[in-house]
């Protein structure tokens, strides 16, 4: 009885022990269920339910995430159950969705229409994109801020199709920039500027920092640039600048430090390649007894400058030449350096809804990588926006810097020099040296009074250019609706613009210095431009019926431009230590002159934008022009445009095709003009000239033309007007997939006319030629623009632009009836641009010394094309069209790779099918020359070039036909990585915003057709520019933009 006893008690504390178990076993399970959460499931769809595939679905706030499948559907394990889930895709407005008590979701997603309704400045206003009718791109701050540039135009260059900038390697000079390629002749071809909706007739847009500008707009075809009149012809570039923003105080700076080298790109000769070189040159003139190295000749050829001679001699050891025994000295290590820049950027942002500010200071100090080349930069921004009233805003913007240029070392005479110093180094020859071994300065190191040892040149020459500029834009804008309700969509602004920009340049050149060249001379130069712009603007803008909208904008303008300058030369200054300082020490001034010139502009504008259910637009405007430097009865002309745009996604037949987001056809015509026309081009001229009157002396008088000079003035013209262009564009906007695929295509035509030529006339009106609107040019192009989201997941994105243009132009008539001038190269039929020279056809050789004989060469002389087969090479009959400045085409690809935080970029262009004239070379066997493959006799008869000295020290008659190179390339020129911190990494930091980066700039080519140039940069010859350099430059850069 006890034993069942026990054995029941022990029984039910077994079983109340178990249950007490089971309890802890259940809490512990239900804690740790409760800790790691739900499982939430459910499905996302766009507002049709279809499913959205690959959208982003995260817990927020913590890296618990997944993606949608093909049917939208996910599943997200271990939610809490307060969580928030943030759903996403690209085109689509972002969700936040609380999951507390559920587990099951579905997600509507709505369109985000960000990128239709995004505004854009079109000239006197602006626009919704999606209700633009013209042809036109935009670089926004994301670009510009996502590979940071030196100046605004880099930050364009290759992101938009149609608009072809070029590079430069000079600290503080920027490249060129063509907007659908070239029209004029002889105008210029810059595109019209205009910044915070105020015309800049003061330069371009370098002096401003791209930190601190917001956007960039171009206006390409003709019907939106036609409001600008005879500015407009050559594109616009619309300039919008940061402005406040309400909200607190918010601190912004932006700092980088560049590393820049210098690369050579074609390998000069060596010490004992030139002589070898140079011998042959010399044996082929008769200068030289033998083919092969000769003791005795070499020391009466090269022996001349015993410092320098000692090079050669060390390498007749014994009697016996060894060429690998030739001495050499390092002439371009002198004339590079590691290029630092330094860029800072702080700004201030910040207001009320009454009024908003923004503050910026720039400082820019870039090294350049050769030395005495430097380039520093002070810029200044300040706008303010007040609202006092609702109906009155007004506001303001100021942009303002200053810059000091050392332009470094060039060659000033008349005749052929090298435009900088590491280039005039560098063709100096490697035997000889710059000091004797006592140290003592050789002027020729080799003995030729022709070859002048630059070394100390940095010493003897200082350039210096400083450019103060300032420009500004006042508003002031009353909105009539919101005095008077009968009022409203009528609001008038006006707008005032001033300008000055004040320029000096300053250069001494010691007697030592191969500039100076015995003389201590010096030169003094200022200009100051001064203009100004007012505009008086009314806009209308209503909506009747819920489908008919209309904006009016009607325009009044008034500009005014003034120009001075003056320019002091002297020689024999007393000292060059006192640089440009003391001219009057010269006693007198060898060169002198001063200049004047003024003119005005009034206009009027009238543009009207209507649409009908947002689908049918239409843009219509019309612009007169009259300008103060056109006589009488032309001083006016009319710029009309028009263009008419389809939204064809928002009919109901489109509906249905779900993978369309939106399709967009262009058409449009316009008008432009070209202020081809300088000041006073219809005014007579006055020239001045000596007549000796019996026995007297001659004395000076003033006739209109002296029709026996040089270069005699031509007659005054009181009908000149400006060049027109008709531009007629068809164009589409596209995007598909919720805009992940979006894109533009456009085709062009241009009918130019009015060219001002120079114009031959009977010589007894005292004169030989005037200026008249006599040519006609046409031409077409292609731009085409993609831009792509391939890939788009929670961690990872990759974003991608694609633009591609091309362009093409010819001359359809010139001057007198004329079908050619091949001394400008103008040929009617043919391009703008083009080259005209014999066509290289070979090298003659040793087995067709009878054929060669019948055209007057001998064998390793340039053999040309016979053309027209007549057995005889003329120049009239036998040149050709052998090249051109335009490309084929050019293009920009750029990518964007995101991982989390992080972000890769890279970004290649090209310029195709151009010509470059750079491969000519003198081989006379006298000065520097690059490895090439030169003509010998017997052993290298397949040569690319003639045989050195087969022309005596000069260049072969035909030499010129060797210098057209194709100048194709794709280069890489951007990569960069840069990562950005989060709101929770900067927590405790104080600061809002953190971006860190690394850049690489040109780090590489991928393909160049002229292996021995870089041909995406312009070299220097006498102050003047050509594509092609033998050196290229390389980067490295260091970021950090921050915010507080």
């Amino acid at each position: 009885m006890e034993n069942r006893k026990e054995t029941g008690i022990l029984q039910g504390c077994t079983s109340l022990g178990q249950r007490l178990f089971l309890a802890l076993l259940l809490f512990i399970v239900s804690t740790g269920l409760h800790a790691q959460g739900k499982t939430v499931s459910g499905l996302v769809v766009d507002k049709a339910g279809e499913a959205v595939i690959g959208a982003s679905v995260a817990v927020k706030g913590t890296a618990n995430g997944s993606i949608t499948d093909f049917d939208g559907k996910f599943v997200l394990k271990n939610v809490p159950d307060e969580a928030t889930l943030k759903i996403s895709f690209v085109g689509y407005k972002t969700q936040e969705v609380s999951v507390k008590g559920k587990t099951t979701l579905r997600v509507t997603l709505e369109e985000d229409n960000e990128l239709l309704d995004e505004v854009v400045v079109v000239g006197y206003g602006i626009q919704k994109k999606s209700d633009v009718t013209g042809a036109m791109a935009r670089v926004g701050e994301k670009e510009l801020k996502a590979m940071p540039v030196r100046n605004a135009l880099e930050g364009m260059q290759g992101k938009t199709a149609g608009v072809d900038i070029t590079s430069s390697q000079r600290p503080g000079e920027v490249g060129g920039i063509s907007i659908r390629g070239v029209r004029s002749i002889t105008a210029g071809q810059g595109p019209l500027y205009v910044v915070d909706g105020m015309i800049i007739q003061n330069g371009g847009i370098e002096n401003i920092n791209p930190s601190d500008i917001e956007a960039i707009d171009i206006l390409k075809d003709a019907s939106a640039t036609a409001i600008y009149g005879s500015r407009g012809a050559n594109g616009v570039v619309l300039v919008t600048t940061k402005r406040g923003k309400s909200g607190k105080l918010s601190l912004n700076y932006a700092g980088s430090v560049t590393f820049e080298t210098m690369h050579d790109v074609n390998e000069m000769m060596s010490a004992s390649e030139w002589l070898d070189y140079s011998r042959l040159a010399k044996y082929n003139m008769g200068a030289y007894p033998s083919a092969t190295p000769d003791y005795a000749a070499d020391k009466a050829a090269f022996g001349s400058v015993a410092a320098s001679w000692a090079n050669i001699d060390r390498a007749w050891d014994n009697g016996t030449y060894d060429p690998s025994k030739v001495g050499s000295y390092d002439w371009a290590s002198h004339g590079k350096r590691t290029g630092i820049t330094h860029e800072h950027t702080l700004s201030a942002s910040g207001g009320t809804d009454k009024f908003q500010g923004y503050a910026s200071f720039g400082y820019l100090d870039q090294k350049g990588t050769q030395p005495g080349q430097d380039y520093k930069r002070y810029t200044l921004k300040t706008s303010f926006d007040a609202t006092p009233m609702a109906w009155f805003k007004m506001g303001a913007d100021i942009n303002a810097s200053y810059s000091d240029q050392d332009y470094g070392y060039n060659f000033r005479k008349s005749v052929t020099g090298e435009g900088d110093y590491y280039t005039a180094l560098r063709v100096m020859l490697p035997w000889t040296v710059p000091y004797d071994a006592d140290g003592n300065y050789i002027r020729n190191p080799n003995g030729d009074v022709n070859i002048i040892n630059p070394i100390r040149e940095l010493d003897y020459n200082s350039n210096q250019r400083r450019v103060f500029r300032a420009n500004a834009s006042l508003y002031a804008q009353v909105d009539f609706g919101k005095v008077w309700k009968p009022l409203e969509g009528l609001s008038y602004r006006l707008q005032f613009g001033p300008e000055f920009r004040y320029y000096t340049l300053g250069i001494a050149n010691a007697a030592d210095g191969i500039n100076g060249d015995g003389n201590n001379r010096a030169q003094y130069q200022n200009e100051q431009r001064r203009s100004w712009t007012l505009d008086n603007l009314i806009y209308y803008n209503r909506t009747f019926a819920g489908q008919h909208s209309l904006n009016l904008t009607l325009m009044q303008s008034a500009s005014a431009y003034h120009y001075e300058m003056g320019d002091m030369r002297a020689t024999n200054v007393a000292s060059s230590d006192e640089l440009w300082y003391n001219l009057h020490s010269a006693g007198s001034l060898n060169d002198f002159g001063t200049g004047l010139t003024e003119t005005q502009m009034t206009s009027y504008m009238l543009r009207a934008n209507y649409g009908f259910m947002d689908k049918y637009l239409l843009t219509a405007s019309i612009r007169w022009d009259g300008a103060s430097q056109l006589a009488p009865g032309h001083k006016w002309s009319s710029f009309p445009s028009m263009a008419v745009a389809w939204r064809i996604d928002q009919e109901r037949f489109m509906q249905d095709f779900r993978w369309l987001t939106q399709l967009k056809l262009r058409l449009g015509y316009g008008v432009t003009g070209n202020a081809a026309i300088d000041a006073y081009a219809t005014k007579g001229a006055i020239t001045g000239l000596y007549y000796n009157w019996g026995q007297k002396d001659s004395s000076l008088g003033y006739v209109p033309s002296d029709p026996s000079g040089k270069n005699p003035a031509k007659m005054a013209n009181t009908g000149l007007g400006w060049e027109r262009t008709t531009q007629y564009n068809v164009g589409l906007d596209y995007g598909f997939f919720n805009n992940r695929l979006t894109g533009s295509a456009d085709i062009y035509w241009t009918r130019t006319r009015d060219l001002l030529l120079a114009m031959t006339i009977p010589s007894l009106t005292g004169y030989t030629s005037t200026f008249a609107n006599v040519g006609r040019t046409s031409g077409w192009g292609v731009d085409l623009q993609l831009n792509a989201i391939p890939v788009q997941t929670k961690d990872f994105s990759w974003n991608t632009t694609l633009t591609w243009s091309m362009d093409r132009s010819k001359i359809d008539e010139l001057s007198n009836g004329r079908k050619e001038d091949v001394n400008n190269r103008w040929f009617v039929g043919e391009e703008i641009g083009v080259y005209y020279d014999y066509v290289y056809d070979g090298i003659w050789k040793t087995s067709e010394a009878e054929a060669a004989a019948k055209y007057g060469r001998k064998p390793g002389q340039i053999r040309v094309k016979d053309l027209d087969g007549d057995g005889a090479i003329d120049a009239t009959h036998d040149r050709q069209i052998v090249g051109k400045v335009r490309p084929d085409w050019t293009a920009g690809w750029n990518n964007t790779f995101s991982y989390k935080n992080f972000e890769l970029s890279c970004f290649l262009v090209s310029r195709w099918g151009f010509t470059v004239p750079q491969g000519s070379a003198i081989l006379g066997g006298r000065f520097m020359m690059r490895k090439l493959d030169y003509w010998v006799a017997g052993t290298n008869e397949d040569a690319e070039y003639y045989s050195p000295g087969s022309n005596g020290e000069s260049d072969d008659t035909y030499g010129s036909s060797l210098g057209y190179r194709d100048g194709s390339y794709i280069k890489m020129r951007t990569l960069s990585l840069g990562y950005n911190f989060t709101p929770q990494q900067l927590k405790h930091t104080g600061l809002g915003t953190l971006k860190v980066y690394v850049q690489a700039l040109n780090p590489f080519t991928l393909y160049k057709a002229t292996d021995w140039l870089d041909t995406d940069l312009m070299s220097y010859d006498n102050n003047t520019r050509t594509f092609g350099s033998a050196t290229t430059l390389k980067s490295f850069v260091i970021g950090l933009n921050l915010g507080f």
